[in-house]
């Protein structure tokens, strides 16, 4: 058994969070164990990102950093995994030379062989072939009370600032079967919330044979004994049916929380982004969500300054954020993706124009945030207790199923178990209370 020490520095989504637990799995079963210090490691792995150019940048940034710890340390292991890996390939040993691995995102089943190479003298090993090789492997979850399960791999749209599709590569729906084992086990191991995790998750089982769709694979999961919550991330609006809606209705753990990336709110932008939908069928999907679960949270993704963004058409953004009032929304200035279709498009929107209309953007968004929140200002909330908070040791925290924060005081064995909370105060991105009396009115 290998004896030595490892270290994940992971980046990006949630999808990239789950491939380290992977990651750790596989080292711990190979006798490592994991460490925080640099110095200690034998094995350093960037689990990576490159959905945007500055997270590129912060990646190469903290390697080359290794150089001169490589140079004192010459039987240290430098990996590089995940996205980031998968762009940029072969480029990777160009621009750092002590990296000795590249394993792209389907490869991650690798590992064991690649350190074993390595150990045997063997450098600059790059590994990123399309074929599928991560079912079945160990995991090491993170601590906390959410367990993240994978319903699928890859993603088929093309949207035309998006990298995902070709670093991830087709959309592959994991067996029902498998996805239920792993949202079991993670209840055997004490988690009480699974976020199901795919690049799209609503055209889930649309490559597998019989009655398989993601609606019937939450009537599913819904069903798991000793499971508290279930989450879900990211949907795409144009695949998000009536029956999926429903089925959040109907069930007892799928939580009152739609994420639905707009992108933006102008109908010739969307045309250019690829994303296969108008500002007007959004809004109808808002209005049936909210017909038919009045109290449910509606979260978003923006993007300012796509190429041939006018003033016009940012307007259109920020009436659509004022219509549809997004309890939180994830903003961004776009980043061109070389490989992708938006890199090349004529008009580019100014970096100092991108800037000025995200400031206006997120002035906007944060007053409606505060004021959504303020709405529950009185009420009692369920919350999943995650344990003390990072700020204020002296509080608990949590979530409520509708995905707001809240801290409050209380005793440090609620972790992992409901609570009701009677909420005080309400700023944008937080709430704050104390543990309610059962007789309070709940929301």
């Amino acid at each position: 058994m290998v004896q030595g020490k490892y270290l994940l520095k992971v980046a990006g989504c949630q999808m990239s969070f789950h491939d380290a637990e992977v990651l750790s799995g596989l080292l711990s079963r190979a006798g490592y164990t994991e460490t925080t210090d640099p110095a200690e490691a034998d094995v350093i792995i960037f689990q990576t990102c490159c959905v945007r150019e500055t997270a590129e940048r912060k990646i190469y940034g903290q390697i080359n950093e290794l150089g001169r710890l490589k140079r004192s340390k010459p039987g240290l292991i430098i990996g590089m995994t995940g996205c980031l890996a998968q762009k940029d390939k072969e480029k990777v040993l160009e621009r750092c030379p002590q990296v000795d691995f590249v394993l792209g995102t389907q490869r991650l089943g690798d590992l064991p062989e690649v350190l074993a190479a390595l150990r045997e003298g063997s450098g600059g090993i790059v590994d990123v072939d399309a074929v599928d090789n991560l079912e079945g492997l160990p995991l090491k979850r993170a601590d906390g009370v959410r367990a993240y399960v994978n319903v699928s791999y890859g993603c088929n749209n093309f949207c035309a600032y998006c990298i995902v599709p070709y670093v991830r590569g087709p959309e592959r729906s994991r067996r029902p079967e498998a996805v239920l084992a792993e949202v079991e086990e993670a209840v055997r191991e004490g988690y009480p919330e699974v976020m199901l995790l795919g690049q799209n998750v609503n055209t889930y089982g649309r490559d597998l044979d019989g009655p398989v769709s993601f609606s019937w694979l939450l009537r599913t999961v819904d069903k798991v004994d000793g499971l508290v919550r279930v989450r879900y991330t990211t949907s795409h609006p144009r695949d998000f049916t009536e029956d999926i809606i429903r089925a959040v209705k109907d069930t007892e753990k799928v939580c009152e929380h739609f994420h639905l990336p707009l992108q933006a709110g102008s109908d010739r932008t969307l045309a250019r982004m690829n994303r296969g939908y108008t500002a007007a069928q959004y809004l109808k999907l808002i209005e049936k969500i909210r017909s038919l679960i009045p109290g449910a949270s509606i979260t978003t993704d923006l993007i300012v300054g796509f190429p041939g963004e006018t003033e016009e058409d940012f307007q259109a953004t920020l009436d659509m954020v004022e219509k549809v009032r997004f309890d939180a929304a994830y903003t961004f200035m776009f980043s061109p993706r070389e490989g992708t279709a938006a890199a090349t498009l004529p008009e580019q929107v100014p970096a100092a124009t991108k800037r000025e209309r995200l400031s206006r953007l997120n002035a906007l968004q944060e007053r409606i945030s505060r004021e959504q929140n303020e709405t529950l200002v009185g009420k009692t909330v369920e919350v999943l207790v995650e344990g003390p908070s990072k700020n204020n040791p002296c509080m608990l925290t949590g979530r409520t199923r509708t995905n707001k924060l809240v801290h409050f005081p209380g005793p440090e064995d609620l972790r992992g178990k409901l609570a009701l909370v009677h909420i005080e105060r309400a700023s944008t991105w937080t709430l704050q209370g104390v543990l309610a009396d059962k007789g309070k009115e709940q929301a």
